[in-house]
């Protein structure tokens, strides 16, 4: 099939809950929860990868008394005492109503039925009555019976108790079934998932974490900057204190290239409450750059306050109307086919009731009028004759208080206050008394008693479903449920909304089709009802209506700010005199006026300006305004890098704002030397600085776990250990890691591991040959590059470990090759020399990983290593490659100490690869030998 119901995890729920209600049996929910968890999928995908792991394997062990009786254990709680508690209850129960089936030489299922029948056919024969008058000689009779004590009354007492057991029984039956679902659950989180798991552990034998089963390519290893991945690492927790401890400043933030600057930087941007990110690439002279920071400050502050920043399109202003217009016009075209239906269908509905209502009410409500129009008449007449000297003087004071509010808003906002009080409360009380006037028409409730009981509850039933299935609809958690059908997606809420309109359809049809309720619905005052039910509702909205408030200044200021930036503006001013007779004097004049675009102190002191008001305006709110400045580590040099902060400087220091800039670690060595004989620019520029170290091993489990659920703890050693902790190259080893394994199709990490250093380690010595290239060689020096092209060809020839043998002792020897039996200072130059050594030194560490990985026992190995010394530890892999980038000849040192630690060979004439290799699988050849030993256990 091309979709499966089952493969949605919250249907896959019900569906074990649903088999755990049907079979409450203790053997059976034991057996339902281990099928549930081996059908889980990441589970299942490992099953079968080796031998002795397959689903029916695993199955068998599961029921053994061993593992069951450790999950009971971990499940043994209240749920459990429930669940026993209703299983005794229930053979109880079962007891009872046996002994009392046993008492009688009737079958009382029999008897049971019969009576049923008997009942129903005098019900559907001759209606209720008959129905009680049938009871009642039943019960005479029974009763007779009874007193005569005959065989006849024992058997029926009998058959009948058992009638009335078996409702207990089955009330118990019910009773468990819910216990067991509860207890299952339990069962299946505490008890039969971790069991099971440690039990498949043990029958992978060595190195379960080795096996690597991914299922497709992880979104968060795709996509390295996409959002929702971030952990909490020691660098952000450590700027998260630095900025709560400080009110403004600038800080630094240094690290190796690749570290999780960027991130850092991003993270810090998008919880601040207003942030901006700017990059600096090399090619940015300081003036262009603050002209791109203006830019965008204003850009970004116009979006946070909610106003769009203007658009500098090449269109005519012509067109730009024309664009304008044809969206407004297409905007009300769409407002129009629903407002314009809407108004003539209530128009019309309400029409014959407003007639009547304007007729009964014409006369009485014309004199009032009248009367009013007449007071006002006199009122105006007064004071304007002067009769009225108070009124005069209060109102000219009223004037003057008007006028001199208008620069104030207290006044306009105590009446929009206002009126938004009252208008919500009228509104709200002339829909609630539209709709309770119903109650007090007597008409209605007289014709309300002819409405069955029947009608009530199945209008009542309609309308709770109704309202369940509408509600249900806006709920998140059902919104984002959805099924797949083939290439169809069925959204849970698109069906709960088809079938609240069902519903709701159906009940005004049930309504209307009902008699008794047509009656009601038919009255002459429902559509004025309704549109007092629509007028106050109206009301009620309107109060809530606010006129668009004046653009702050601010926002008007930054505005500005970009047509200045962005635009050249012109003014021409022309003036001409002329005077039409048969000799024409006249004369003209014109002047024009462009704009110059602001130098660069003029630009430092206007972003200055305006970000401080912006920051004090964001600091009275409380919010944290940060501009970011990454890519500073790009710009070449420290001294070019420098140079930059030097010209930046200047807008460095503003009060309530907090800068945060990335630079190289050389930038940092200088600013932690100040007070030193060293000083330069970064003593007056920062403030603090933040060093990013490379990540331990723990954040880069954590990372990997969170970017992807495949990756294993020592997919997550070996990815830490070849990048040394590097965020970037940490991400992009993961992702080569599913990618080896999608086309070797192989799932053991000795293999993926093997093919992971053995490339790397190809392009990084093609790389090391590139630049030997360019180095002056003699006849007696050639020697090195022949080296490095028989390695190479040995490294893109190797295509499985059958075949490595060649390669390792070709690896070997170049690895292991002493620096002083390399030609002389005289044969060979400094730049080339170092060269070879750091690719000796590369070549040395990537020898060290492969035959670290790619032995069987990893594990094992890795506590004997931590128990021979602290170069042991896993963490001194990742710390060995990072020390290839500061001397290749501390890093041999290291690595030395690394093989000691793990008890390899550090002689180059001992072949130890090849028997651990000949033991291994074969992806190419599909040999099946048994490197982990599990035939043999």
């Amino acid at each position: 099939m091309p979709w499966s119901v089952l493969n949605k995890p919250w249907l896959r729920s019900v569906v074990q809950r649903v088999r755990l209600f049907v079979a409450p049996n203790r053997d059976d929910v034991y057996e339902q929860c281990v099928w549930a968890a081996l059908d889980e999928p990441p589970r299942a995908r490992k099953l079968g990868k080796r031998p002795g792991t397959s689903r029916r394997d695993v199955f068998d062990e599961m029921h053994r008394s061993m593992y069951r009786n450790a999950a009971y254990t971990q499940a043994d709680g209240p749920e459990r005492a429930s669940y026993d508690k209703a299983v005794v209850d229930l053979e109880r129960a079962r007891a009872k109503q046996q002994a009392a089936a046993d008492e009688s030489e009737w079958n009382w299922k029999v008897v049971c039925v019969l009576l049923s029948a008997a009942g129903l056919t005098v019900l559907i024969t001759g209606g209720l009555m008959a129905l009680l008058v049938a009871l009642f000689s039943t019960a005479l009779l029974i009763f007779i019976l009874f007193w005569r004590g005959t065989a006849v009354w024992f058997n029926l007492r009998y058959c009948l108790l058992a009638a009335v057991l078996s409702i207990s029984c089955a009330a118990a039956r019910a009773e468990l079934s819910y216990r067991a679902v509860v207890w299952g659950v339990v069962l299946f989180d505490k008890g039969i998932v971790p069991v099971m798991d440690g039990m498949i552990r043990h029958l992978m034998g060595e190195d379960p974490d080795s096996l690597f089963v991914p299922q497709g390519t992880s979104k968060g290893l795709r996509a390295p900057r996409a959002p929702g991945f971030v952990i909490q690492t020691e660098a952000m927790e450590q700027l998260h204190r630095k900025l709560n401890h400080l009110d403004e400043g600038t800080i630094a933030v240094c690290g190796p290239r690749g570290v999780g600057k960027s991130t850092l930087l991003e993270n810090a941007t998008e919880q601040a409450a207003f942030g901006v990110l700017i990059q600096a690439p090399a090619t940015y002279a300081p003036h262009d750059f603050l002209m791109s920071l203006s830019v965008r400050l204003c850009q970004d502050y116009m979006q946070h306050e909610g106003y769009p920043a203007p658009e500098f399109a090449r269109l005519s202003p012509f067109h730009r109307m024309l664009r304008s217009t044809r969206r407004r016009i297409r905007a009300l075209g769409r407002w129009s086919s629903f407002a314009l239906p809407a108004a003539a269908l209530l128009v019309l509905g309400v029409s014959s009731a407003a007639r009547s209502l304007y007729a009964r009410y014409e006369a009485s409500a014309s004199d009032y009028a009248h009367a009013c129009a007449a007071a006002v008449q006199n009122w105006i007449h007064e004071v304007w004759s002067g009769h009225a000297v108070v009124t005069s003087v209060t109102i000219s004071i009223l004037g003057i208080a008007w006028w001199r509010s208008r620069h104030d808003p207290w006044l306009p906002q105590a009446l929009g206050r206002l009126w938004t009080r009252i208008g919500a409360n009228v509104g709200i009380l002339i829909a609630i008394g539209s709709l309770a006037s119903a109650f007090f028409d007597p008409q209605l409730r007289q014709l309300a008693h002819d409405v069955h009981f029947d009608t009530v509850f199945a209008a009542a039933l309609l309308a709770a479903g109704w309202f369940y299935v509408f509600t249900a609809s806006l709920s998140e958690r059902v919104q984002k449920a959805h099924l797949d059908l083939g290439r169809w997606t069925w959204y849970a809420s698109d069906v709960c909304k088809l079938l609240a309109t069902f519903l709701g359809a159906y009940l005004l049809y049930f309504l209307i089709r009902t008699p008794s309720t047509y009656a009601l619905l038919a009255d002459e005052q429902n559509p004025l009802r309704l549109a007092g039910l629509v007028t106050g509702t109206l009301l009620a909205r309107a109060a809530g209506w606010r006129p668009t408030p004046a653009e702050p200044h601010l926002v008007t200021r930054c505005r500005n700010h970009l047509y200045r930036l962005q635009t050249i503006q012109t003014t021409t001013n022309t003036l001409s005199n002329s005077s039409a007779q048969v000799m024409t004097l006249g004369g003209s004049h014109a002047t024009s006026i462009s704009t110059m675009p602001p130098n660069f102190p003029a630009l430092v002191e206007e972003f200055r300006g305006l970000l401080t008001s912006i920051a004090d305006t964001l600091a009275a709110r409380r919010h944290r305004v940060l501009i970011a400045i990454d890519e500073v580590d790009r710009l070449g040099s420290d001294a070019q890098a420098l140079a930059f902060l030097a010209e930046i400087k200047a807008i460095l220091g503003v009060r309530h704002v907090y800068y945060l800039i990335s630079v190289a670690e050389d930038v940092g060595a200088a600013f932690v030397r100040r007070g030193l004989p060293h000083r330069d620019v970064t003593d007056s520029s920062l403030d603090d600085i933040i060093h990013v170290e490379a990540c331990s091993l723990k954040e880069a489990n954590a990372i990997l776990e969170k970017r992807s659920e495949h990756h294993t703890p020592h997919t997550a050693l070996l990815t830490h250990s070849l990048s040394g902790g590097l965020l970037r190259d940490m991400l992009r080893y993961g992702l080569q890691i599913e990618e080896i394994q999608a086309k070797t199709e192989t799932h053991e990490l000795a293999h993926l591991a093997r093919q992971l250093i053995l490339e790397e380690l190809s392009e990084t010595l093609a790389g090391f040959r590139t630049l030997l290239s360019k180095q002056q060689w003699t006849q007696d020096s050639s020697g090195i590059l022949s080296d490095f092209r028989t390695l190479c060809g040995h490294l893109k020839s190797s295509q499985c470990a059958c075949s490595d043998g060649t390669l390792i002792h070709a690896l070997e020897h170049f690895a292991h090759h002493p620096v002083g039996s390399q030609p002389t200072h005289g044969d060979i130059t400094d730049a080339a020399r170092q060269l070879i050594d750091e690719a000796a030194a590369y070549s040395f560490f990537s020898l060290t990983l492969l035959e670290i990985f790619t032995a069987p026992g990893l594990d094992r190995r890795s506590e004997h290593a931590r128990a021979q010394s602290a170069y042991g530890a896993h963490e001194r892999l990742a710390e060995a490659r990072l020390e290839l980038v500061i001397s290749p000849y501390s890093a041999r040192t290291l690595i030395t100490h690394i093989r000691k630690a793990w008890a390899l060979n550090d002689s180059p004439s001992i072949d130890v690869l090849s028997p651990i290799l000949r033991r291994m699988s074969c992806p190419l050849h599909r040999s099946r030998p048994d490197p982990f030993g599990l035939r043999n256990s």
